[in-house]
């Protein structure tokens, strides 16, 4: 197991939690022409960024995304 703190079961479970708040509020948004509004490597990149940073809980992430990926 990778001794990254990033990457412990505590983080790899708020990453989870991350990916579930961020693909319900953005994932399903389609452009007119039937492609992803939001691409899947913003928001795995959000989750990523969002646990890197120390975040304890996803309290805040969409307002994070917002911010720093639309």
């Amino acid at each position: 197991m990778d001794s990254d703190w990033r990457y412990s079961v505590e983080r790899m479970n708020l990453r989870v939690g991350s990916l579930k708040i961020l693909l319900r509020a953005y994932g399903s948004h389609l452009n007119e022409d039937g492609t992803p509004e939001h691409s899947a490597e913003s928001i795995y990149a959000c989750a990523h960024d969002w646990v890197s940073h120390g975040n304890p809980t996803t309290e805040g992430i969409l307002k994070f995304y917002d911010e720093n990926y639309l």
